[in-house]
């Protein structure tokens, strides 16, 4: 149950992230074996360096710190000039070394940030490290047996661990922490970020503390693998700490894990539990130094980052969740160029927010559901074309949709839209004689409604466009007939 709010406004609470980003690469991190396991039978896609069999030397992939230094860039900050690997020793099935390759002392990257927007308000969230390390194993446990299987196909899998600083203070932020580093991760082209594969997964760490200038016991849940259930498994414990404190029981540190189909976290193990993971240099692996015009070169090829984007974008008057879409949209289907379409019209400022509102509200939704056929440029030019017909009152909103649905569909653009639309009967009927018969006719026929329009009850006027609407087959200006409607009733 949630905390009482007036008990809860009595607490602090304090989250961290620590979020797992697989790398966009051909092959493994220090092998040659192929990276992509996700439709890959269990156990086939390992080498006897994923296994660490004696005599076997790691070669960094050098195309996995690109990437690295990539993610710098995007996470406000620059790629470290030296750093290395060093083996994180423990013991579990997974993990065929009894060690794993990391970045524990000297991390790629360094005090980074990153600018969320909540409620229209900025908030800067501080990135403490993110370090290069290769994946581990997956342990699976069939229901009802006796027996775990292992599957090492992501073992050596590149990752980068993104650690962010405690400066959160809410599930909402920390969920828009979680799609902003999503969205940095792949416009700077570090990550496919699949949520369904596993490419991105979050660790979060919540306290509560009554007491602002001190923090609470954390708990870290681990391997959340959508926004939805950052936000929820981070209610869920904000909840639960403060009902134990208000009981006068203790948090627990604790590693705990999330259960989606109940909506709840659980317990998995005590930190005070956790093994000395006697961290050592890597013998087999050089430091990685890097020179001044390697990391000029990336840095020349890092692309526009969201945060840009939303600064390009704000003066159309977006709300927060239509820029979202458009962010978002922008990385999912590489031929259409929306942001740079809206930012090639800002000298026109009515027709880029129409673009704007067009892509979020109509064609977005078709490419995301397959019907859009048009993969050149001649969309373009399309879209120019209905806002001329909806600015003159020619196209109705809704036939401007079933218009452009139609053409998209044929995948040919007509050279003259208008007498296209004309054609096939999208353009509105704005004729003041022929529209005002109609709705003498209409009025006639609806008196009960016509009389409570002029009675003041102007809910009843949308019945009556409606039935003019539906006289004119569709056709005629709704607005028009709107206000030959009032004209009619003496309003």
């Amino acid at each position: 149950m949630p905390a009482d709010q007036k008990i809860r406004s009595q607490y602090t609470t304090t989250i961290g992230i620590e979020c797992h980003v697989q790398l966009k690469t051909e092959t493994k991190l220090f092998s040659g074996v192929e990276n992509d396991a996700r439709e890959a039978t269990p156990n086939t896609l390992i080498s006897h360096i994923d296994l660490g069999m004696p005599g076997a030397l790691p070669v960094l992939n050098e195309k996995a710190l690109e990437l690295g230094m990539r993610a710098a860039f995007a996470l406000g900050t620059e790629p470290q000039r030296f750093s290395k690997f060093d083996r994180k020793h423990y013991f579990y099935p997974d993990l065929p070394m009894g060690y794993q390759i990391t970045q524990f002392y000297d991390p790629i990257i360094r005090n980074g940030f990153v600018t969320i927007v909540v409620n229209g308000e900025e908030k800067r969230i501080g990135i403490h490290e993110a370090h290069l390390e290769a994946d581990a194993g997956k342990s699976t446990h069939p229901a009802g047996k006796d027996y775990s299987l292992i599957d090492l196909n992501r073992a050596g899998t590149p990752l980068l661990e993104i650690v962010s600083e405690p400066d959160m203070h809410s599930a909402l932020e920390a969920k828009t922490y979680a799609k902003e580093l999503y969205l940095r991760m792949k416009y700077a082209g570090v990550s496919d970020a699949d949520l369904y594969y596993g490419n991105m997964r979050f660790d979060v760490n919540v306290s509560v503390s009554k007491d602002s200038a001190r923090l609470g016991t954390r708990t870290e849940t681990k391997n959340l693998n959508s926004f939805r259930s950052v936000e929820k498994a981070i209610e869920y414990e904000i909840n639960r700490q403060i009902e134990r404190l208000e009981k006068g029981e203790a948090i627990i540190q604790e590693t705990r894990g999330w259960d989606d189909a109940k909506q709840r976290t659980f317990s998995q193990r005590s930190k005070e539990e956790a093994h000395d993971y006697r961290y050592m240099p890597d013998p087999d692996i050089p430091p990685i130094i890097l020179g001044e015009e390697a990391v000029n070169a990336i840095r020349q090829t890092m692309p526009i980052m969201p945060s840009e984007w939303r600064r390009r974008l704000s003066g159309l008057g977006l709300d927060e969740s239509q820029t979202d879409t458009l962010l978002e949209a922008e990385v999912d289907r590489d031929e259409i160029n929306y942001l740079r379409h809206i930012e090639g019209n800002l000298d026109k400022p009515e027709f880029a927010r129409f673009l704007a509102n067009w892509y979020v509200n109509v064609m977005i939704p078709m490419v995301r559901e397959g019907n859009f056929n048009l993969l050149d440029d001649s969309h373009y030019k399309l879209e120019y074309a209905i806002y001329k017909l909806l600015s003159a009152n020619k196209l109705s909103s809704t036939n401007a949709k079933a218009l452009f649905a139609e053409i998209a569909e044929d995948s040919t653009v007509p050279d003259d839209l208008e007498a296209y639309a004309q054609e096939k009967g999208y353009i509105q009927e704005s004729d003041e004689g022929a529209i005002a018969a109609i709705v003498e006719g209409v009025l006639s026929d609806n008196s009960k409604a016509a009389e409570d329009v002029k009675n003041g009850e102007m809910k009843a006027i949308g019945f009556l466009v409606g039935q003019v609407m539906k006289q004119s087959q569709g056709k005629a200006n709704p607005q028009l007939a709107q206000q030959l409607i009032k004209k009619q009733l003496g309003l």
